[in-house]
């Protein structure tokens, strides 16, 4: 097997000539002989000026360096695309599967042994992991860690989930502008992903736990010198890994996905991580279905507590013990026959390791934070391919209800007609956005967390039922519906819905129901599909871009 500058080589039709070639130019750049003889590591470097998550990579990425030296091997980085999640219009899961064809043709592409991928604003992991699976190059994920909290007038404050509890009270009128002014000056104030268990920690954790990140090292935050050591020792691994040809078709089974959900459901992990583990699962030919995801939320109880869903912060989790506590409290439940990166088993990880858990955070099986999972998959007339709750920030008083139907055909009809004091609106009825899936928003925005209107934030409404084909951030919280499939692009019973019809919503019996006689459905079927974008990315996306079901991924990247 061809290893080092050797693999890969570029197609002169003369193998001695191209690696005579490369070595030459590879010289150029001041490698000695014996340097280059040395197992290659990429590092895969999503550092961006409009990434503000990824601002310490450059410290970071120097580490892994030290790391792969220190291990006998030649740390070569190169750059990928970069998703900045705040910086991207219309919104940074379109450029999601991009950056997997990025990753992937690169670490295919490119000599190396093995690669690290360093990555951690929220579609960056999800994409590096896409790529490294369909690539199966030996890879190891290295995160960017939590930012701290910051503080305001006494107060923990932590990108997202307290910017959008300010926000709705300035929209409800409650706090001033000078006050918002000062909270948006210290929601994020160091370098790292948001401070919750957001999308981009539930990634973090998610990765951990099938394997192909350093055991302990989900949690750590950003700033913190054990986040530069993870990195040493992540550089390491990768050496080892460069030698041993463990790759991640190996440690990426569908018993480790089944771990992972497990897990996401014990943390109050992201709706998110739903669909990006069902495209992560899908490069390997691994099926996840929702139904799997309601029978593990069932018997799986939300052990931290943690905003959105609790009080604390990552910063509090990863003092508590981490993602390692929670991996304990679930043994049982586990299979710990599972291989990491580090070539041990899950089981293995488990049976070694500090076992200290603090439990006013990460709490015990027997004494739960909340008792049942915290996402839960429903379906119906109104979701025949499945939709999401995250019931663990949600309202449970509203679980079992029926309301009226509030239509807005699109995101510009929200943001012209929300706020509008003449909209026929009460707190019991059901806010229903179309047209912001996949193919309709483009790229499933987070725009489910739809804003309570403004008439009734200021009458002190603070929650009400929203029901859409899009995403929300995992940073939100509220009873929201989401990735409603199929979309009302894709000609989803969505599409039909229409103001005054009425909802029906059913946690416990897994149910969302649109209770419309289906022939007037029928009769209402006539919308035109959304035009074909002209050119480029935009138009590959559109045409073949999958339901949420299906991980949002391309149909041509799928396992076959």
């Amino acid at each position: 097997m061809s290893t080092g500058l050797s693999r890969g080589l570029t197609n002169y039709g003369d193998r001695d000539f191209a690696l005579y070639l490369r070595r030459s130019f590879a010289r150029s750049m001041g490698y000695s002989s014996a340097e280059l003889a040395r197992p290659i590591v990429g590092i895969a470097n999503s550092g961006s000026g409009f990434n503000n998550c990824h601002r310490h990579f450059p410290e970071l990425i120097e580490a892994v360096r030290r790391g792969v030296l220190a291990a006998g091997g030649l740390p070569i980085d190169f750059p990928t695309i970069s998703l900045g999640e705040v910086f991207l219009e219309p919104t940074s899961m379109l450029y999601r599967n991009l950056m997997s064809m990025d990753v992937e043709e690169m670490v295919r592409a490119q000599p190396m042994d093995a690669v690290v991928l360093v990555g951690g604003c929220d579609k960056t992991v999800p994409a590096q992991l896409m790529g490294a699976a369909s690539a199966d190059v030996p890879a190891v994920q290295l995160l960017a860690g939590p930012m701290m909290a910051g503080h305001h007038h006494g107060e923990r404050l932590g990108a997202c989930t307290d910017c959008r509890r300010f926000w709705g009270k300035y929209r409800a009128g409650q706090i001033s502008s000078e006050e918002i002014a000062g909270v948006e000056g210290n929601l994020a104030t160091t370098a790292g992903t948001c401070a919750v268990m957001g999308t981009a920690s539930t990634m973090a954790c998610l990765a951990e736990t099938l394997g192909i990140a350093l055991p302990g090292t989900a949690a750590i935050p950003a700033v913190h010198a054990d986040r530069l050591r993870a990195a040493q020792a992540t550089g390491e691994a990768a050496v080892a890994l460069a030698r041993t040809r463990v790759t991640p078709s190996q440690i990426l089974t569908p018993r480790a996905f089944e771990n992972a959900l497990r897990v996401l459901l014990a943390i109050g992990g992201s709706t998110n991580a739903v669909i990006h583990l069902t495209a992560v699962a899908g490069r390997v030919g691994v099926p996840i279905d929702l139904d799997t995801l309601n029978r593990l939320s069932d018997d799986t109880p939300v052990l931290v507590d943690l905003k959105p869903s609790g009080q604390h912060y990552m910063e509090d989790f990863y003092a508590a013990g981490g993602l390692g506590a929670v991996l304990r409290e679930l043994r049982d439940h586990l299979h710990l026959d599972c291989l990491t990166v580090t070539g041990e088993t899950l089981g293995a990880r488990l049976d070694r390791g500090d076992t200290w858990v603090d439990r006013s955070v990460i709490r015990s099986a027997k004494e739960p934070f909340q008792p049942v999972g915290g996402l839960v998959a429903l379906f119906g007339s109104l979701a025949p391919a499945g939709a999401i709750l995250k019931r663990s920030a949600a309202d449970a008083r509203l679980f079992e209800s029926e309301g009226r139907a509030v239509v807005f055909e699109s995101l510009e009809d929200l943001a012209a007609r929300i706020d509008d004091p003449a909209l026929d609106v009460a707190s019991n009825d059901f806010l229903v956005l179309k047209n912001a899936g996949p193919k309709g928003g483009p790229g499933m925005p987070e725009a489910g967390y739809l804003p309570i209107p403004t008439k009734l934030s200021r009458a002190g409404v603070t929650d009400m039922v929203r029901i859409s084909d899009a995403r929300m951030s995992g940073t939100a919280f509220g009873t929201i519906v989401l990735h409603v499939t199929p979309e009302a692009a894709a000609g989803g019973p969505l599409a039909q819905v229409r103001s005054g019809d009425r909802i029906k919503l059913s946690v416990k019996e897994r149910r969302l129901d649109l209770l419309v006689e289906p022939a007037e459905l029928a009769r209402r079927a006539t919308a035109a599909p959304p035009p074909t974008p002209p050119r480029g990315y935009r138009r590959l996306y559109a045409e073949h871009v999958l339901q949420a079901d299906l991980g949002c991924d391309f149909d041509f990247l799928r396992s076959r």
